[in-house]
């Protein structure tokens, strides 16, 4: 895989001091309490910006990934592909696999969404998205994400896609959602980690064999797409026929 130029900017900002204060541990309670306003004020605003937004399915992969490196390819592939069976591509909003996932739904003519999280040192979205929606909070953020989703396909990515595959496989294992598919792609990127999974995970009885199965390994565009369409369209196509209606009282018609 071809190695992106990494950008000094990249992830290097410093967290919201307020935030770090937050997670510090026991603070007066008027602070804690406005901390959990504004944290719930985010979850109002991101659940009236994707009410609508249709059956989406999410794709996961590293910010760092060039134009020039294959992946990149197969992730627009890939959101083409969800476009054409009419579902929304989410993404984190941001540049490499995200704008790529982006870019193919735009260019297939389909939704294309994009969930940021707010750093103090500005980031702009990708081109791609039609909706662009910042948080300021990781945790909120990854809700977004998983909530209105069907499927999730991750690409080659770095800390944070490792979170949010483990995270997504841990709700689905703890039955907090349901057994959507979680797509990894690229065989020769994820074989190691989980060959490390079954080798030490399963061996020292930490995970169980039906765990195992919770991830598709997958090397192709084509393969994952099959997959959402085996196991995820069903599902969406069953929610359409029951959409959300827009309230003129809460100002959405």
């Amino acid at each position: 895989m071809t190695e992106a130029p990494r950008d000094p900017n990249w992830g290097c900002a410093p967290c919201d001091e307020r935030e770090r204060r937050f997670l510090e541990g026991p603070q007066s309670r008027l602070f804690e309490l406005f901390r959990a306003l504004r944290i719930f004020r985010e979850f109002v605003y991101g659940f009236r910006a994707l009410h609508f937004v249709g059956p989406c399915v999410t794709v996961f992969g590293s910010a760092r990934t060039p134009e020039t490196d294959p992946q990149y390819e197969v992730s627009r592939e890939i959101g083409a592909g969800l476009a054409a069976m009419g579902f929304t591509t989410l993404t984190g909003g941001g540049p490499g696999i995200m704008e790529a996932a982006n870019r193919g739904a735009h260019e297939a003519g389909g939704r294309s969404i994009g969930c940021n999280i707010e750093l103090p040192q500005e980031q702009e979205p990708n081109p791609y998205v039609d909706k662009w929606i910042s948080f300021r909070h990781f945790y909120v953020r990854k809700v977004m994400l998983v909530k209105y989703s069907h499927a999730f396909i991750a690409l080659p990515g770095g800390f944070g896609t490792m979170d949010e595959i483990f995270e997504t496989a841990t709700l689905i294992q703890t039955k907090k959602i349901n057994p959507f598919p979680l797509i990894l792609v690229d065989r020769a990127y994820w074989s190691p980690l989980l060959d490390f999974v079954r080798e030490r995970m399963l061996a020292a009885g930490n995970v169980g064999t039906d765990d195992l199965e919770l991830l598709d390994l997958v090397d192709t565009a084509e393969e994952a797409l099959a997959i959402v369409r085996a196991r995820a369209l069903p599902a969406a196509v069953a929610r359409l026929r029951r959409p959300p209606h827009p309230s003129r009282v809460l100002r959405e018609a």
